[in-house]
């Protein structure tokens, strides 16, 4: 299973200034593991942090037709116990982490789960924990580059016959 971090699904849900370049990847990710019936799932928390950021009962309401797809895991008592024994061992390592990104990873860990995310604060959680975090293969050269920009690069290899 792969959980879905609040910055992931930001990138794919914009409906303003659709990402560009690097920040793109991570949506064009999501998209094609959705599109494969991939074992996706949002924390609970991730829910409540998208659906605080909206400004109209509109746009809630097509978040969560968005978001009704995906199963949803919530937190119990040994979810919480976990976050808290990772916020200790992050702060013993001079790490300071988030209560909410602490919960995302314990999340994680208790179900044996990668956790897809472009936020950066999670490489030093998993610095202090077993979180293991998922990382999407890059696009295929054929994918990224134009027609034009693989001719002057010497890449017609690359252009299907």
């Amino acid at each position: 299973m792969i959980l879905l971090d609040t910055s992931v699904l930001s990138l794919a849900l914009r409906r303003r200034g659709r990402p560009e370049g690097e920040s793109r990847r991570p949506a064009a990710a999501l998209v094609t593991m959705v599109m494969e019936d991939w074992q996706l799932a949002i924390p609970g928390i991730v829910v409540q942090e998208l659906l605080s950021g909206v400004r109209t009962p509109a746009e809630v309401e097509r978040l969560e037709e968005a978001l009704a797809g995906f199963p949803v895991v919530l937190a119990d008592h040994d979810d919480h116990l976990r976050a808290a024994r990772i916020a200790n061992q992050c702060r013993a390592a001079g790490i300071t982490a988030s209560t909410i990104d602490c919960l995302i990873a314990a999340l994680a860990l208790r179900r044996e789960a990668e956790l897809f995310t472009t936020d950066g604060d999670f490489a030093d959680i998993a610095a202090c924990c077993e979180l293991r975090l998922f990382v999407p293969a890059p696009p295929p050269l054929r994918a990224v580059l134009s027609d034009e920009e693989l001719r002057r690069r010497g890449s017609s290899h690359l252009r299907p016959n």
